[in-house]
């Protein structure tokens, strides 16, 4: 091989393994939906686990993204380590898929329906096809597809590349006694986990191997060996990703190890005793492509019935391996493993959005309790239950970032906007319920009170402000547009009726019923919840928004407001609903 041939070689393994990455991705993007609920259906019974994980790698073609995607869901709450177990087995049969989609690459044929099988012959029709929906379709779903006949045939090309680079080393003596080195089973093994944990893809490495068995030099002694350390090699992705995880996630990472390691450990033993025993003569003859696909996925299988009964055992071992202790407090419930499913990420943020919402939600109302019955235990839940909405607020703007700065779908980058939008005014709610327990608190250390007619006032726009918090969490939870257009009519009322109670509160500072200092802080609790009113009108505008596929909030509750008699309905009910008492005068 001279310097050219070389140079080819590392061009074509580069164009391989770019197009299994690309093809992979554009593949998770465009069954989003489908893997999540694919993956919301998972049960704890052994083959919906098994069949799950060997769906999921088909489809994103890489077991190593689907055994680091279940690290993340036990990580995060999100499936069980039984679950995990079952799935993670499931990966293992679903990543030999690969193997046999490159093996086509083999046919040899002069029958031209045969032929057309070969990659050569289909693969330029598929890239000319993929340009056309990447370049000229709006649609992302369309553009995903053609991202993924591009990425399969930069794979291919990249696959026969590095064929016809290493055609010619049959020949040469130093190639064929490599291939004879790695006849020795331990060796063979070796390299197979050390050519797959450099590139964290079993896929990859089999594609690799099946491109070197175009010189005629690989047999099959030596073939199978090393496809079981590449099944070792694949486990260092979901080692390295478990790193900084909870117990349990680190157990199936665990879990994925010692099924390869033992499988690999008990079926090597086997081929050695055939091989040293009976000699077949099968292991001396030139591995195919077809040859080294099928070798994959019957020891894969191997593998899977060996371990599935006793699937149990392998969950308590890892237990004994890894054992329950105390583990510091880790706050953060969003995992970085997700982000390769973008779909299910998604998914994620909004589970942690809707914790942030319930939370906020619950922050003031409990600002407004203080009002009236103050204590140290509702000063403390208060302020412990606003820390922890900015907590969600700072963690999920992170995590929603760095998803969009993924190639995600359309659907998928308006849902990131709106609830980045949505997790700012709910942290803001849950600010102002703080903002009225440091008005409480104010009141009970100076010895203030308001007067009765401020007390029947505030009943009235408490009340008002509690409903419109109702409504838009409601609304945010369930997407319910319907609900969200509510939300407008009755955060216009609110704001009638703060102006109205600010105009009788100095009617009473003028009459000298209520002092001055009491009147500070009876304004900063109207703005406050108006305020949080306002903010309401924002989460609405935003589902308002999502729905009619617009991204301008203001021009959204114009359209609402404007000649719009349902609105002017809904508005009249809601200031007869909470009209205040006629005043007769400072009580």
């Amino acid at each position: 091989m001279d310097i050219f041939q070389g140079l080819t070689l590392v061009g074509g393994l580069s164009l391989f393994l770019f197009g299994m990455s690309v093809m992979g991705q554009a593949l998770e993007r465009r069954a989003g939906g489908r893997l999540r609920s694919v993956i919301g259906k998972l049960t704890t019974g052994k083959g919906a686990g098994l069949i799950t994980g060997i769906g999921v790698t088909a489809v994103i073609q890489s077991s190593s993204a689907t055994t680091v995607m279940v690290v993340g869901f036990v990580n995060s709450g999100l499936m069980t380590l039984r679950q995990a177990v079952n799935v993670i087995m499931g990966a293992n049969i679903g990543t030999t898929v690969t193997a046999w989609v490159l093996s086509l690459a083999g046919i040899e044929s002069g029958n031209l329906f045969v032929k057309l099988l070969k990659p050569s012959s289909f693969t330029p029709f598929l890239a000319f096809i993929g340009i056309l929906f990447y370049l000229f379709c709006k649609s992302t779903k369309k553009k995903d597809t053609g991202t993924v006949l591009l990425g399969f045939a930069t794979l291919m090309f990249g696959m026969e590349t590095m064929a016809g680079a290493v055609s010619g080393l049959g020949n040469m003596p130093a190639f064929q006694n490599l291939f004879l080195l790695f006849a020795n089973p331990v060796l063979g093994v070796l390299a197979g986990a050390v050519l797959t944990a450099a590139i964290q893809s079993s896929s990859a490495s089999v594609g690799i191997l099946q491109a070197l068995a175009v010189s005629g030099q690989v047999s099959y002694g030596a073939a199978v060996p090393i496809i079981m350390g590449q099944n070792i090699g694949t486990c260092v992705t979901a080692v390295i990703s478990s790193v900084g995880a909870n117990k349990n996630a680190k157990r199936a990472a665990m879990v994925h190890l010692l099924f390869n390691v033992i499988g690999t450990t008990v079926w090597l033993s086997v081929f050695c005793l055939v091989k040293y025993l009976f000699a077949p003569s099968f292991l001396y003859d030139a591995a195919s492509l077809f040859g080294i696909a099928a070798a994959h996925t019957v020891f894969n299988l191997l593998c899977t019935i060996l371990m599935l009964p006793v699937t149990g055992g392998l969950e308590k071992l890892v237990n004994v391996l890894i054992r329950d202790g105390r583990e510091t407090e880790n706050r953060t419930e969003l995992d970085g493993r997700l982000l390769a499913a973008p779909s299910i990420a998604m998914e994620r943020c909004n589970e942690v959005a809707a914790q942030l919402a319930v939370t906020a939600v619950d922050v003031l109302k409990q600002g407004l309790v203080s009002l009236e019955a103050y204590s140290e235990a509702l000063a403390d839940g208060i302020r412990k239950k606003e820390d922890l909405t900015d907590h969600y607020e700072d963690i999920l703007g992170t995590y929603l970032v760095r998803l969009s700065a993924r190639q995600i779908s359309e659907t998928a980058s308006a849902e990131a906007a709106k609830l980045l939008k949505a997790i700012g005014d709910f942290e803001r709610i849950a600010d102002h319920g703080v903002n009225l327990l440091e008005s409480a608190e104010e009141l009970k250390e100076r010895g203030m009170g308001f007067t009765e007619a401020a007390k029947e006032e505030f009943h009235v726009i408490s009340a008002a402000v509690c409903e419109i918090l109702e409504i838009s969490l409601h609304a945010f939870l369930e997407n319910d547009v319907s609900a969200a257009e509510n939300v407008e009519p009755l955060e216009q009322v609110i704001d009638v009726l703060k102006e109205k109670i600010r105009t009788r509160h100095i009617l009473r500072l003028q009459q000298g019923s209520c002092s001055i200092d009491a009147g500070f802080v009876w304004s900063d609790i109207l703005t406050d919840l108006e305020r949080t009113s306002d903010h309401c009108s924002n989460i609405a505008g935003g589902i308002l928004d999502s729905a009619g596929h617009n991204m301008n909030i203001h021009e959204s509750l114009r359209d609402l407001r404007k000649d719009n008699a349902s609105f002017q309905k809904k508005y009249n009910a809601y200031r007869e609903k909470y009209k205040l008492a006629e005043a007769g005068g400072p009580k």
